[in-house]
């Protein structure tokens, strides 16, 4: 499941939700973030209702960023049961996403 998320229902959507939540931190003027968009929206039709995955634009929404202290993008952060379990900084090979969805589901 693909969500665009906001300040408005990031609390909803990812912070209440009961499934590992993947939130993608970018701007569309960001190059490194056009490469990984695509993945995320990948991982969120490859893994379905087992996840929830979902981008957010940082100069949009800068409640949520500035909450989670996002200093560089893309930054991908991976949050259970509400809170942050682990995060991906960069543009970094599908793989690596992957990794971390298989270590937290």
């Amino acid at each position: 499941m693909f969500e665009t998320l906001t300040d408005a229902n990031f609390e909803e959507k990812i912070v209440k939700s009961d499934k590992l939540a993947i939130v993608d931190l970018s701007a569309e003027w960001c190059g490194p973030c056009r490469m990984v968009s695509p993945i995320i929206h990948e991982l969120a039709a490859e893994y379905g209702d087992r996840i929830v995955a979902g981008e957010m634009n940082v100069d949009d929404n800068p409640t949520v960023t500035a909450l989670y202290k996002v200093r560089n993008i893309p930054t991908v952060l991976f949050i259970k049961g509400g809170q942050v379990v682990d995060k991906l900084v960069g543009a970094v090979p599908k793989a690596s996403y992957k990794a971390m969805i298989e270590k937290y589901i």
